[in-house]
């Protein structure tokens, strides 16, 4: 599928609403004093209303899928088929989601730990030598289709399989999950396949973890991940994100596969190491040099500066946030 160029965009966006209305619509739904619907109702408005303004924003491609009622970990989780055994009496999927969130008189919830070093926090899912990862892509594919009905340039937002497994811990004996990247890889596959069935033409997957050191063969496992993801047939375009900090090793590893775009942090990373890869000639770099953790207003002239540094090194380079703007208040 041949993909739109991308020039300008970002990683993500808050979902909380400008006045909380999501938190206040989860607390009363939880509380039984809302129903499902009217609660969807709330949902389905905010997640409008922000795609509607993030396209008269000028921006080119929208990020979909970063929606969430707590967690987009959890959400990969459900993607996956990775939710713990102890939820899977209950028959109701969104109370199954919300009991491994927060637990109920008889399910403890799971844990819950740091976004890498932001005041976010995250469900830490649990994979057991029986967790059984099955594709279950409802959420991804009902927002995108939402977002295509208003005629939204629709990028859909995953994490990527290196982060989730990478984040994740092992329980009842397990080995290490990311030992089971193959198997998780292979879901990602079936789904970019059903993602160009749907006419998508790009899609966003987050690594963050690449620019950390939790991993000690991360760039190794990144080509090799990628490899294999940019050779599936008919897919859409791939652009890997990574912030939070400088990819190193990690951004050679990623040039080399078929991957079009890589999305490098700028605010809290460098842009030297690009000019040092020969092989993002034929990339696009989604360079965020708009600070998504930051309240301030961004310098423009520094901005432009940076841009300008890369011209020559990369195919394309288009415009971004440094990671979600999930991290900043609306005002």
């Amino acid at each position: 599928m041949t993909a739109q160029p991308l020039t300008a965009t970002t990683l993500g966006s808050a979902r909380i609403g400008p006045r909380r209305e999501l938190k206040r619509a989860t607390e009363s739904y939880w509380a039984g004093r809302t129903s499902r619907t009217e609660l969807e109702t709330v949902a389905a408005g905010l997640r409008r209303d922000n795609w509607t303004a993030l396209a008269a924003a000028g921006l080119d491609s929208v990020p979909v899928n970063t929606f969430s009622y707590y967690d987009q970990v959890l959400d990969t989780a459900v993607l996956l088929g990775a939710l713990p055994p102890r939820v899977a009496g209950i028959a109701d999927e969104l109370d199954r989601y919300f009991a491994a969130a927060r637990g109920n008189d008889d399910v403890t919830p799971l844990e819950m730990t740091k976004w890498f070093d932001t005041n976010y926090h995250y469900l830490v899912p649990e994979i057991g030598p029986d967790t059984k990862f099955e594709l279950n892509p409802a959420k991804l594919f009902g927002e995108l289709k939402e977002a295509q009905a208003l005629g939204i340039p629709a990028r859909p937002v995953v994490v990527g399989p290196i982060t989730f497994l990478a984040l994740s811990k092992s329980v009842d004996g397990a080995p290490a999950p990311i030992e089971r990247l193959d198997e998780v890889v292979s879901l990602y596959e079936q789904l970019l396949v059903q993602l160009a069935e749907a006419g998508v033409g790009w899609v966003q997957i987050d690594e963050p973890v690449l620019v950390t050191d939790i991993l000690p063969n991360g760039p190794e496992l990144a080509e090799q991940v990628y490899g294999r993801l940019g050779t599936v047939a008919d897919r859409p375009a791939i652009l890997v994100a990574t912030y939070f900090g400088d990819l190193g090793a990690a951004l050679p590893a990623l040039a080399r596969t078929p991957v079009e775009a890589i999305a490098v942090d700028l605010v809290y990373g460098s842009a030297s190491g690009v000019a040092l890869v020969p092989e993002l000639a034929g990339k696009t770099i989604v360079a965020g040099v708009v600070d998504g953790r930051n309240i301030w207003r961004t310098n423009l002239e520094s901005a432009l500066s940076t841009l300008g540094t890369l011209l020559g090194s990369a195919g394309a380079v288009a415009v971004s946030t440094s990671c979600s703007t999930l991290h900043v208040p609306y005002s």
